[in-house]
């Protein structure tokens, strides 16, 4: 029986979902307060807590996407695609006139995928 995805826009997450999904997601996840991010994003997406996507506001016309992911149990089923085409409208409905992501190299072909082009751009670590 196929699952159903609902996806939500700007819904209230709690500390311990986001922390859950993190762990199943990323390889070194420490739990950790979301809350202050959650207060400063433009919008955020998720798919009944087996995805998320973030966007962040420069509070002018630049937005960034950050935190994409999909529990691995949900992986390959378009859902990841789904979130950043939802983020990418609700970052142009609430005022972004451009919409940045930072991806890792293997990265590239789903970034691209979904309409973004190559820029360069700078990062520097600031802990270990």
């Amino acid at each position: 029986m196929p699952t159903t995805i609902e996806y939500q826009n700007d819904p209230k997450l709690g500390n311990e979902a986001l922390n859950t999904l993190w762990t199943a997601a990323w390889d070194s996840h420490f739990p950790r307060d979301f809350q202050p991010i959650l207060s400063r994003n433009l919008a955020h997406v998720d798919a009944r807590l087996v995805g998320f996507v973030n966007v962040a506001w420069d509070g002018g016309i630049h937005a960034f996407i950050l935190d994409t992911c999909v529990d691995p149990e949900f992986r390959r089923k378009g859902i990841a695609s789904a979130l950043v085409e939802r983020a990418k409208t609700l970052a142009r409905e609430r005022g972004a006139e451009w919409l940045h992501v930072d991806f890792e190299p293997h990265l590239t072909g789903f970034y691209r995928g979904l309409g973004f082009a190559s820029t360069e751009a700078g990062l520097i670590r600031l802990r270990d």
